[in-house]
């Protein structure tokens, strides 16, 4: 059982927390502010994108704007579907969109697998934002989030800056990720930034929602969550 106090002990409770929020979010604030001070990589590479406009290099995916977000969804060349995860990470794309559009700021989804299933897919989840397919692009090896049948056959592979262990199973060849660029004045592109695994947390508003409630997040209790939309059970 919970403990249920008076209105005056709850608020008490709540303004002693409230201290601790107030400087967790200070925090929060000097860790973006060295975010947005790591130096830059300039893009050498040219990279080549299979689109619905047809193919379009990187600086092309930037669509006029100055920043470029790339959320790294795994769908593997022959698979049937997106990862659960990864498409629980692609439902919070489309609402932020058009806000970020207006922020100098487009942002979309790079997979390897073919583009008609892609669209398919990106169809049966009712998704409006652009999706694109880096087959037969080293775009997805380049920053870590596609590996080879060699490096997986191996048991490790280099991912969220360090070498991790796999079984060469689920996820397989595939990893989640978000990469940022930076697009200059002269249309040179720099990479900015790159986050990976528990990195991607931040950006899963539904999961900081559920730490709003008293249940919290509580994965035990809800077994294969989360799904695909279209794979729960009614509520």
């Amino acid at each position: 059982m919970h403990p249920v106090v008076s209105q005056d002990e709850w608020t008490k409770a709540r303004i002693d927390l409230l201290v601790k929020e107030k400087a967790h979010m200070r925090e929060g604030d000097k860790l973006a502010a060295e975010r947005r001070a790591l130096p830059w990589v300039k893009v050498e590479k040219s990279y080549t994108f299979d689109t619905g406009d047809g193919p379009r290099t990187l600086a092309e995916l930037f669509d006029g704007k100055a920043q470029l977000i790339v959320h790294h969804l795994m769908y593997g060349p022959d698979w049937e579907a997106a990862c659960p995860g990864c498409s629980f990470q692609a439902e919070h794309i489309d609402g932020p969109a058009p806000h970020l559009a207006q922020h100098d700021t487009t942002i979309l989804a790079v997979s390897r697998a073919p583009l008609a299933k892609i669209d398919a897919y990106k169809a049966r989840m009712g998704w409006r934002f652009t999706w694109v397919s880096s087959l037969g692009s080293d775009f997805n090896f380049d920053f870590n989030v596609s590996f080879g049948a060699g490096e997986v056959a191996s048991g490790r592979v280099d991912y969220n800056y360090g070498p991790i262990s796999i079984d060469g199973g689920d996820p397989g060849q595939e990893f989640p990720g978000i990469s940022v660029f930076r697009r200059g004045p002269d249309g040179e592109i720099f990479h900015t930034y790159s986050t990976y695994a528990r990195g991607l947390d931040a950006l899963l508003t539904t999961n900081h929602y559920l730490d709003l409630t008293p249940e919290g997040r509580n994965n035990a209790a809800y077994p294969k969550w989360p799904r695909r939309r279209d794979e729960y059970a009614p509520a």
